[in-house]
């Protein structure tokens, strides 16, 4: 059966009311959900670059393994070469024997001191590893302290959260599809959650902007949906003001005069 505009009024206006709750909800945990991730994110990087650190050292350490590997091979060939110019047979053969000595011996020197320069590149980053290790864990102290703290809150509102997600289920089926898209777009787009609001004291009770009289009618009537002209927020009725009555004046009383 198609629903009237009043009924798909009051539907999306129950449906603000828990949504309001829940924002209630949310608002007193506060910007810690973001803070956690936000943390979350940063130790992943932090982890990221932990592993980067750790794995160049690895290879730091395989090109000095590398290069004492290249030495000791270098070493037996000057021992095999110092061997050979024993038994040199003409000047030719002990020239060609000596350039390879020196040129074993320069692969040496050559390798010594990439090993040094190396170690050297091991020892900073290892002092880059450390610090990073030291952020990470002051970062993930923080971490668990928000979470625990968050943890808490959420705990502490869990079941009524939980109540109201249930309620808020039950409600979006008693709204109309096209209207609930409407009302999640505005409330996307409202600083304070609100996208269903009703006049209040001849104004919108979301940005305060006056609605004329004649519009307030067609709302009281409720016979067709209408929007704010400024905010574009759903307006369900007109909140009617109590006109408090005047507070009775006292009667002075004169003192009776002194004979």
């Amino acid at each position: 059966m198609e629903s009237t505009v009043a009924q798909k009024l009051d539907a999306i206006f129950n449906l603000q009311r828990i949504d309001s709750k829940l924002d209630a909800i949310l608002k007193v945990r506060g910007a810690l959900p973001e803070e956690v991730q936000d943390l979350e994110d940063e130790i992943a990087g932090y982890q990221t670059r932990l592993e980067k650190f750790e794995s160049e050292i690895s290879l730091f350490e395989d090109e000095i393994k590398s290069f004492k590997e290249g030495i000791k091979e270098s070493e037996k060939l000057i021992k095999k070469y110092q061997e050979q110019q024993m038994n040199v047979r003409n000047n030719r053969e002990y020239d060609a024997i000596t350039k390879e000595l020196e040129l074993q011996d320069l692969e040496i020197q050559v390798a010594k001191k990439k090993i040094t320069e190396t170690a050297l590149r091991i020892d900073q980053k290892k002092i880059d590893l450390d610090e990073l290790k030291a952020t990470l864990d002051d970062r993930q102290k923080d971490l668990d302290l928000k979470k625990s703290e968050l943890d808490t809150i959420i705990a502490e509102s869990e079941s009524e959260e939980s109540k109201l997600n249930s309620e808020r289920e039950k409600a979006l089926k008693k709204v109309d599809e096209r209207l609930s898209k409407s009302y999640a777009k505005i409330r996307e787009n409202a600083k304070n959650g609100l996208a269903v609001v009703m006049v209040q004291r001849g104004a919108c009770g979301g940005c305060f902007n006056t609605v004329p009289p004649q519009r307030q009618a067609d709302i009281r009537e409720k016979k067709k949906l209408i929007v704010c002209e400024h905010c574009g927020r759903i307006l369900v009725g007109v909140e009617e003001e109590v006109q408090e009555e005047p507070a009775p004046k006292r009667k002075r009383t004169t003192r009776a005069k002194k004979a």
